[in-house]
C-alpha cells in the first residue's frame, strides 16, 4: 500500500510548526497495522489529532491518487463522545484539517441538538465523520435498513471512555459497537439468510466471531486505575488479545496545584459545603488570571457563587458567565463560543465543562470544595493550559476546614499517579432490554444471531441462555407476570424474526432511547423570550406566583405554570430562592479515602509537611486534646453524652456512601443486644449514633461487631432494602421499556411514574421475586447505594486495627460536622445557620473553638485490640 498519507500528514506538521509526539506516531503505526485498542493522554495533550490524523492517513494510502476528489465515501469513521458540547468544538478542528488538506471530507454531527431537518439530511447521505453520543447511535440502530448506514465504516472512535465505563451509558456503547462488529464482517466470511419481505440480507451471526471483523475500535481515555480492563470491556471478552495495544502518551503534563488557605483558619467554618468565606480570595486569583473556570461540584453551588460574586463584584457584569447542564443548549453555546473568543474573564460551571473541550484562553482552574476524587481534579485542572507543553493552573479552595485534609490528599494523590478505578457494570438487563426493543423496531433480530452477539461483550459474558430466553419471552408476551397486559406485548415473532410491526410501540420507543434517567424537567421561559433552561418539577411545584428565585444567573420571578412550562419574568430582587437537583454531595473515592488516612497518620505522628495540614495544626492540637488522633492503624471511636441523647461518633474516614451502610449495620447489630431507635448522621470523615438510652456498645464489641459474616442478611434487616431495591427499580422500569414517560412538551408527571413502577415493583415481588428486573435492583441497591464491596473491605480493615474509644464531654472537631449534617435533615423553622450558632453556644467552646474558657476533663481512654 502507498506510503502518500504519511508524506502529506508530516509536511501539514511542518506547515503548522508542530511535531509528531512519540505517542501520536505510536498510534499512527498501530492503527496503520490494523490494532484495535486504548489510548491514554492526559488532557490537552493531542489526543484527538492523535486518532483522526492516522485515519486519514490511512485513507489517503488507500487512494492516493483519488483520495482529492473522491466523494460518496459514505460513512467512514464514527467518533462518539459522552457529552453533545464536546461534539462542535471537535468537530470545527477536524472540519478545518480537512479543508487545508483539500479532502472533500464533511464532518458532521448527530445529537439531541440536532435538530429535525439535519437528521433528515443525514439520512439521504452521511457525511464521511460522524459525531454522535450513545442514544444517538442507537436511534441510528432503530431506523430501517440501518446495516447501510455502517456499509462502508472503517473505524469507531470511543472518546472520554473512562467516563462512560462504569455507566449503564458505557454499557449501551457496549452493545452498539458488537453491533458495528458483526455488520462489518466481510459477506465471503458469512452465511446469509434472505429476508423474504425486503431486499436486504441478514449475517448469521452463529457463523461470526469478532475477530472476523475489520471495523477498528479505538478508545481515547484519561488515567484510571484499570486502564487494561478497560480496554477489555471496549473490545469486549472474546477479542483476540494480539490484535489489541495500548498507546500511552506518557507525557509529563505540568500541573501547578495551589491550596487557599484561610487568613484566619482558626476560626475557619468547621463545616459547611459552599465556601462563600474565601469569595475575596477567589476573585483576587481571578483578578490576576487571563479566563478562569470556577468549578463547582453541584448545579445549585454554581448558581449561589455566581450570584455572589455578581453581588459583590458588580464590574464583572458583561465578561463573567455560567455553565450547566440544566441551562438551555443556546445559552451554553453561547458560553463556550465566547470562551474560544477570550471574550469571558470568568465562568462559573459545573461538570458540564468537565470533558475534552478545548479552550485556549483558559489559563487557570479554581476548584471551590474538594471533587471527591482524584481524577474528577486532574480532569477538571486540565482544563487549563489546554495544548500540548502548556502548565495547568487550579487552585483548591476549601470550603470548611478539615477540607484542607484533602486538598493536600489530592496533591499527594496525583503525585503519587493513584487513580480511581471505573468498575464496569454487568449484567445490566434493563439496558439489554431496551437494545432487543431497538433492533426489534429497525429490522428485527433472530434469537440465536443475538444471544452470540450479545455473549461477545463483557458487560454479558456471562449472560445465561435461560437468562436469554426469558428476556426473549419478556418482550414478546409480557412474562409469566404481565401477559395479560396488551400495552406490554411489544415485540412479535414471525418465521424467527422478532419484530416490533405496531407503529405507536415503535414510536414510543424511539422517544425513550437512552439510560439517562432523572426527575421530571420543566422548561423555563422568560414571558417575552427566550428558553433558559430546566427546572425539575419539585422545586417549581414549591413556588407561588411572585416568588423570586435565581436561575441561569438572574433574578427571575415565578408568573405561571402551563403545559409544563414554568414561565417568568425579570426581577430586580436581589433575594431568592436558589433551585436544587437531585443527586447532590458525591462521596469521596476509596483512592482519595486511602491516601487520606495516610495524611491523618502523618499528622499523628507530628509528621506533616504539607502546607495545608501544617495550617490545620491547632485544630488537630484540639482533637487531640479534647479526644484522639487516629493513626492509620487506628479506629477511633468517641462517646457522648447530651441533652439530645447518647452519641456515639465512629471514624473510618471511607467515604458518605460506605459509612451510610455501616452506620445502619453497627446500629442493627447492636440492637440485637438491646432493643433501641437510632438517629444517624453521616459525612465523608465518620458517622453518628445517637439513641435516648445507653448504648451497650463493650459488650457489642465481644461478638465481633465489625465481622464480615452474614454481612449481605445483616445489610438487608439493617436497611430498608425492599424500599432501596424499589427506588432502582423506577429507573430500570424507565430504561427495560415498562413505563413510558411522555411525549415530548407532555412529559408524564413524576408522582404518577412513580406510582406506576411503585405498582409494578410490588406485583413483580408477589407473582415473579425471580424476575431478573427485581433480582437487578436490589442487586444496584447493593452496589450502587451502599458500595457494598468497599463496605466489606473497609470491615476487613477494622478488624486489623486497634480501635480507642474516648468518651468526651464536649463534641470535637471530628464530630461537629457530623452533629451538623444531622441538623440538616431536621425540619424547623429556624434556618441552618442560626441552629449551628444556638448549638456553637451550648457547647460554649465554638465560639472560639481554638480558645476554651475552661479546661477540659481529661478524656476517658479505652482500647481495645481487634
Amino acid at each position: 500500500m502507498s506510503n502518500k498519507g504519511q508524506q502529506i500528514i508530516g509536511e501539514w506538521y511542518k506547515q503548522k510548526g508542530w511535531y509528531q509526539f512519540p505517542f501520536q506516531q505510536e498510534m499512527q503505526d498501530a492503527y496503520l497495522d490494523g490494532y484495535s485498542g486504548l489510548l491514554n493522554a492526559p488532557t490537552g495533550s493531542g489526543k484527538t489529532f492523535a486518532l483522526f490524523l492516522p485515519f486519514l492517513v490511512g485513507y489517503i494510502n488507500q487512494y492516493p491518487d483519488t483520495y482529492k476528489t473522491r466523494t460518496n465515501n459514505g460513512l467512514l469513521m464514527l467518533w462518539i463522545t459522552p457529552l453533545r458540547a464536546l461534539t462542535n468544538d471537535i468537530r470545527k478542528a477536524m472540519q478545518e484539517v480537512c479543508d487545508e488538506l483539500e479532502l472533500p471530507f464533511r464532518i458532521g454531527t448527530r445529537t439531541g441538538d440536532t435538530s429535525a431537518a439535519e437528521k433528515q439530511a443525514l439520512k439521504k447521505k452521511l457525511p464521511e465523520v460522524l459525531l454522535t453520543t450513545p442514544e444517538s447511535l442507537h436511534l441510528m440502530l432503530a431506523s430501517k435498513d440501518y446495516p447501510k448506514l455502517f456499509q462502508h465504516l472503517q473505524v469507531v472512535v470511543i472518546d472520554e471512555w473512562h467516563e462512560l465505563l462504569g455507566t449503564k451509558r458505557g454499557v449501551q456503547v457496549e452493545l452498539g459497537l458488537s453491533r458495528l462488529r458483526k455488520l462489518s464482517v466481510p459477506s465471503s466470511q458469512l452465511s446469509v439468510k434472505s429476508r423474504p419481505d425486503k431486499d436486504i440480507q441478514i449475517p448469521d451471526i452463529r457463523q461470526q466471531s469478532t475477530e472476523n471483523s475489520p471495523l477498528k475500535t479505538w478508545g481515547i481515555s484519561a488515567t484510571i486505575g484499570n486502564l487494561e480492563q478497560a480496554a477489555q470491556v471496549l473490545l469486549g471478552s472474546n477479542f483476540p488479545a494480539d490484535r489489541m495495544k495500548m498507546v500511552r502518551a506518557n507525557i509529563d503534563k505540568k500541573l501547578d496545584i495551589r491550596s487557599v488557605i484561610p487568613k484566619d483558619v482558626e476560626n475557619y467554618s468547621w463545616t459547611g459545603h459552599i465556601g462563600l468565606k474565601l469569595l475575596p480570595e477567589v476573585m483576587e486569583i481571578v483578578a490576576g488570571a487571563k479566563t478562569t473556570l470556577i468549578f463547582c461540584n453541584t448545579r445549585a453551588q454554581s448558581e449561589i457563587w455566581y450570584h455572589a460574586i455578581l453581588n459583590s463584584y458588580p464590574e464583572y457584569a458583561g465578561i463573567m458567565a455560567m455553565h450547566h447542564g440544566s441551562l438551555d443548549n443556546e445559552l451554553r453555546n453561547w458560553v463556550e463560543g465566547a470562551l474560544h473568543q477570550g471574550i469571558l474573564k470568568v465562568v462559573v460551571c459545573t461538570s458540564s465543562l468537565d470533558l475534552g473541550v478545548d479552550f485556549r484562553p483558559v489559563d487557570t482552574v479554581i476548584q471551590i470544595g474538594s471533587p471527591k476524587g482524584v481524577a474528577r481534579f486532574m480532569q477538571r485542572a486540565g482544563r487549563s493550559g489546554h495544548h500540548p507543553g502548556a502548565v495547568s493552573k487550579a487552585f483548591f479552595i476549601p470550603t470548611h476546614s478539615l477540607e484542607l485534609l484533602e486538598g493536600a490528599a489530592l496533591k499527594q494523590a496525583i503525585a503519587n499517579v493513584n487513580f480511581e478505578s471505573r468498575d464496569p457494570i454487568l449484567l445490566a438487563i434493563d439496558v439489554l432490554i431496551q437494545y432487543m426493543v431497538t433492533l426489534a423496531v429497525s429490522d428485527g433480530f433472530r434469537a440465536n444471531q443475538l444471544y452470540r452477539e450479545v455473549k461477545s461483550t463483557y458487560a454479558f459474558a456471562d449472560l445465561r441462555e435461560s437468562e436469554f430466553g426469558e428476556l426473549l419471552e419478556f418482550i414478546t408476551t409480557g412474562g409469566a407476570t404481565l401477559s395479560q397486559y396488551d400495552e406490554f406485548l411489544k415485540v412479535e415473532v414471525e418465521d424467527g424474526l422478532y419484530k416490533v410491526n405496531s407503529r405507536r410501540v415503535a414510536m414510543r420507543h424511539r422517544l425513550s432511547i437512552g439510560t439517562i434517567t432523572s426527575s421530571v424537567s420543566l422548561r423555563v421561559k422568560l414571558l417575552h423570550g427566550g428558553n433558559l433552561g430546566s427546572i425539575e418539577e419539585g422545586f417549581i411545584s414549591r413556588l407561588k406566583p411572585g416568588d423570586t428565585f435565581w436561575f441561569a444567573g438572574r433574578s427571575l420571578e415565578f408568573v405561571q405554570l402551563k403545559e409544563m412550562t414554568a414561565f417568568v419574568r425579570k426581577s430586580n430582587k436581589t433575594k431568592g430562592l436558589i433551585p436544587s437537583w437531585a443527586g447532590g454531595r458525591m462521596p469521596l473515592s476509596s483512592q482519595l479515602s486511602s491516601v487520606l488516612r495516610e495524611k491523618l497518620d502523618e499528622v499523628a505522628h507530628h509528621l506533616e509537611k504539607d502546607e495545608e495540614v501544617v495550617a490545620l495544626r491547632s485544630l488537630f492540637n484540639l482533637q487531640e486534646e479534647l479526644s484522639h488522633l487516629p493513626k492509620k492503624t487506628d479506629l477511633l471511636i468517641e462517646s457522648f453524652e447530651s441533652r439530645d441523647g447518647h452519641h456515639l461518633f465512629f471514624y473510618p474516614f471511607e467515604g458518605r456512601l460506605v459509612h451510610e451502610g455501616m452506620a445502619s449495620l453497627i446500629a442493627y447489630r447492636i440492637s440485637k443486644i438491646k432493643k433501641a431507635t437510632y438517629s444517624i448522621a453521616m459525612n465523608d470523615y465518620g458517622f453518628e449514633l445517637l439513641t435516648d438510652e445507653p448504648i451497650p456498645f463493650m459488650e457489642a464489641l465481644e461478638e465481633d461487631l465489625f465481622t464480615i459474616d452474614n454481612l449481605i442478611d445483616d445489610i438487608q434487616h439493617s436497611l430498608n432494602a425492599n424500599e432501596m431495591a424499589r427506588r432502582r427499580f423506577r429507573d430500570i422500569a424507565h430504561i427495560g421499556g415498562l413505563v413510558f414517560t411522555g411525549y415530548p412538551g407532555q412529559p408524564i408527571k413524576n408522582r404518577h411514574l412513580q406510582a406506576s413502577t411503585g405498582l409494578l415493583f410490588d406485583v413483580f415481588q408477589e407473582y415473579e421475586p425471580n424476575n431478573l428486573l427485581i433480582r437487578q435492583a436490589y442487586n444496584e441497591a447493593l452496589a450502587f447505594q451502599l458500595e457494598e464491596f468497599r463496605l466489606r473491605e473497609a470491615l476487613q480493615r477494622i478488624q486489623k486495627q486497634e480501635i480507642i474509644i474516648k468518651t468526651v464531654e464536649r463534641p470535637t472537631p471530628f464530630a461537629f460536622p457530623i452533629m451538623v449534617d444531622r441538623l440538616r435533615e431536621k425540619i424547623t423553622m429556624e434556618s441552618l445557620e442560626e441552629r449551628v450558632a444556638k448549638m456553637a453556644r451550648r457547647y460554649d467552646a465554638f465560639e472560639n473553638p481554638l480558645e476554651e474558657p475552661e479546661p477540659a476533663l481529661p478524656p476517658k481512654t479505652r482500647k481495645r485490640k481487634r
